[in-house]
């Protein structure tokens, strides 16, 4: 298995395992150790490689242990302080990477509870750890837009200049994405003043300022959504296309016929936006592919009409999310509007099990 897989394959596992993760110890064997070994390629039985209970002693404690040091070159490379399955991280839980870090070689610490990882370095003053890290993994909410930025830190591929080089941007990247991410759901006041005072001719008072928030709110997901759309719908079009190029001339006939009754519309687009965000878990969401017909849009896996993941059935007046059973059948779950469908997010994944 490729890096990707194998980090999916990990979280994968945590749904099954996680009722039995009560204490630090479990946590470790289960899904930490697994991540140094599996993940990042290090040999967690070669204690040249990984270093458990790592002591350091700093001149205002003695005797005070890490729970892992890695090793590279041999030298200390990234310091591991490790919590309980589902335990808050905060800056607080990393009193001994603190400590550790000014005394060591490490230029890098991570903070994990088995399902999120946080990784620092030395940004903002030289042997120092950083109170906010470079870089925030979550195993049960995996942004693949992480995993070049994961891989730079496996055995094979590390680089400790290379790895500090890239943390200026990415902490910042990430600081903003989560700006951005905030305003979304609740502009504050001098980015409700920005816009509104690009579309508003009269004086910002307060009363115009309260009014404007909940519209640019709007606004910014509308334009989102649109942003999303058109490229769904582009990609649909391009598949739709290189489909019929397929077939013969007598069934082109016949496809064109059918395809000049079929409309992908807007809720349907939406729909299938929902449903690959959601199976995204499951799959590389290259492999999921909307094919619409004449009763219903169709979800498959790989393109394959004996793989389909869901149908979403929005012809008639009542709207249904249809869930594929194990007998091939199509369970109709009625819904009212495209968010109804984050409601099913279990029966969807569990649908889809025997796949994989």
């Amino acid at each position: 298995m490729d890096f990707n897989e194998r980090l999916q394959t990990l979280a994968e596992k945590i749904p099954q395992i996680q009722e039995n993760l009560q204490t630090e110890e479990a946590t470790k064997n289960a899904l930490i150790l697994p991540f140094l070994h599996s993940v990042l390629g290090y040999d967690v039985f070669n204690p040249n490689e990984v270093i458990p209970e790592y002591t350091a002693d700093t001149p205002n404690k003695k005797g005070e242990k890490v729970d892992y040091a890695l090793i590279k070159d041999n030298e200390v490379q990234i310091l591991i302080e490790c919590k309980k399955f589902k335990e808050p991280l905060s800056v607080k839980h990393a009193s001994q990477l603190f400590r550790y870090f000014s005394v060591s070689n490490a230029r890098l610490a991570i903070l994990t509870n088995g399902s999120e990882y946080k990784f620092f370095t030395d940004l903002d003053a030289p042997n120092k750890m950083d109170e906010k890290p470079f870089l925030e993994l979550d195993l049960e909410h995996l942004d693949e837009q992480l995993f070049p930025e994961v891989k730079k830190l496996t055995k094979n591929s590390f680089d400790i200049e290379s790895i500090v080089n890239a943390a200026g941007d990415l902490k910042y990247l990430n600081g903003i994405k989560k700006h951005i991410n905030e305003q979304f759901s609740n502009p504050d006041e001098e980015f409700v003043r920005f816009f509104a005072a690009k579309v508003y001719d009269g004086v910002l008072t307060k009363k115009v300022k309260d009014q404007f928030s909940p519209l640019i709110t709007k606004a910014l997901k509308q334009f989102l959504n649109d942003s999303v759309n058109a490229r769904l719908q582009s990609a649909l079009a391009s598949d739709l296309s290189s489909d019929s190029s397929e077939v013969n001339e007598s069934e082109e006939i016949g496809a064109s016929e059918k395809e000049s009754k079929i409309v992908t519309t807007d809720e349907e687009v939406d729909g299938y936006n929902v449903v690959k965000a959601i199976l995204r878990q499951k799959f590389d969401v290259s492999r999921i592919v909307g094919r619409d017909t004449q009763s219903y849009f169709g979800v498959l896996l790989d393109d394959n009409n004996r793989k389909p993941l869901c149908r979403l059935l929005f012809n008639g007046k009542q709207k249904y999310l249809g869930i594929m059973q194990e007998d091939k059948s199509v369970l109709r779950q009625p819904i009212e509007n495209i968010d109804d469908i984050y409601n099913h997010i279990d029966e969807l994944l569990a649908s889809v099990e025997h796949y994989e």
